[in-house]
């Protein structure tokens, strides 16, 4: 079924206070630019070089900035209560656990990330899950982040299967999965190979799993993740793609530089899913779409998603593909409504 598009702001009633309204809106743009320029950069090398290998830091200077990087980003949301590393088929896996007496046994919502984003990305929206739910997060296997790949993935398939194993540990009889960008495709992926593991399926803006991305924004990430050109195309590119001023003093960019500068990720690029694909996807599942500079799709992913078998599907106004940030009060509520109804089926 659909969620009709209304013209409901999604931020609180009350206006943020402007020092809120500016770093969300910073981080918006760090988001996009993560998302689109680490994709451009993959496509540029499996073009240029052939099939993936393994992602690795390209020296240990180039991880310990990184990780000094990532700490600080990680340090804005609140502190998990576990950390693990689980072993997987393709690599070791670092996951963050927040639970709770009681959360602790509720199924557990699991929250897979954009590219070159990581658990970090979900600053703004942890603390709005953690009353509901018990909360998985994890590094995506093969993009920059503290999980450590050693085997290659050969197909986009390859993707469910470490995550089946680490999910195996953590959430064996089922969790709802929540996947934003690139982290969309592979929740996407994982519930078609294994939906008896999912009680629902979250998609916010997820890029090749309902449409291919506009070429105008593939172009500015070209020109964004190409290393030899001006410095004054780079900027003039990020503000194109971000729709905000890209902030290098923020934590949160800094850990993208560094992830930008010091690793090398080595990833299969994903297809939008087929009708068949599509048909066979039957699953609860909410579907989140940006007004402006859509980068899943736009109304042709909408219109795509609203011919799944068991789907909600909903137009978020006054965002962009940034939308997990910019709609997190609108989603703090819509999301365990969502997970609730989902459990009833």
């Amino acid at each position: 079924m659909s969620e009709p598009t209304t013209d409901t702001d999604s931020r609180t009633d009350r206006p943020p206070p402007a020092r809120r309204h500016r770093r969300w809106l910073r981080r918006s743009g760090i988001v996009v630019v993560a998302a689109l320029a680490a994709l451009g950069a993959v496509s540029i090398q499996q073009f240029f070089f052939g099939a993936p290998g393994i992602g690795h830091f390209r020296d240990a200077e180039g991880r310990r900035t990184y990780v000094e990087a990532y700490e600080r980003a990680m340090s804005t949301l609140p502190p998990p209560t576990t950390t693990l590393d689980v072993t997987t088929r393709f690599g070791t896996v670092r996951v963050y656990e927040w639970s709770s007496p009681e959360t602790a046994d509720t199924a557990p919502v699991v929250l897979v990330p954009g590219r070159a984003s990581g658990v970090p990305m979900w600053a703004e929206n942890l603390a709005d899950f953690l009353p509901h739910r018990r909360v998985l997060a994890f590094d995506a296997l093969g993009d920059a982040g503290l999980s450590t790949q050693s085997v290659p993935l050969t197909s986009f398939d390859d993707q469910a299967i470490w995550m089946a194993d680490v999910l195996d540990e953590l959430a064996a009889d089922g969790a709802h999965i929540v996947g934003h960008s690139f982290g969309g495709a592979i929740a996407t992926t994982y519930a078609r190979q294994f939906p008896e593991r999912v009680r629902s399926l979250t998609l916010l803006e997820p890029v090749f799993t309902f449409a291919y991305p506009p070429a105008r924004m593939m172009a500015w990430t070209m020109v964004s993740s190409l290393p030899f050109l001006p410095e004054s195309w780079h900027t003039t590119a990020l503000g194109k793609v971000g729709g905000a001023e890209f902030d290098p003093n923020d934590d949160m960019a800094k850990m993208i530089a560094a992830g930008s500068e010091h690793y090398s990720a080595a990833l299969p690029t994903p297809s939008p899913m087929n009708d068949s694909e599509r048909d066979s996807l039957t699953v609860p599942t909410y579907v989140a779409i940006a007004e402006h500079d859509s980068i899943a799709g736009g109304t042709n992913a909408a219109d795509r998603a609203r011919q799944l078998p068991n789907a909600t599907v909903a137009v978020f106004p006054d965002t962009t593909h940034s939308l997990p940030m910019q709609a997190k009060d609108l989603l703090a509520v819509k999301l365990p409504e969502f997970w609730i109804d989902a459990e009833k089926v």
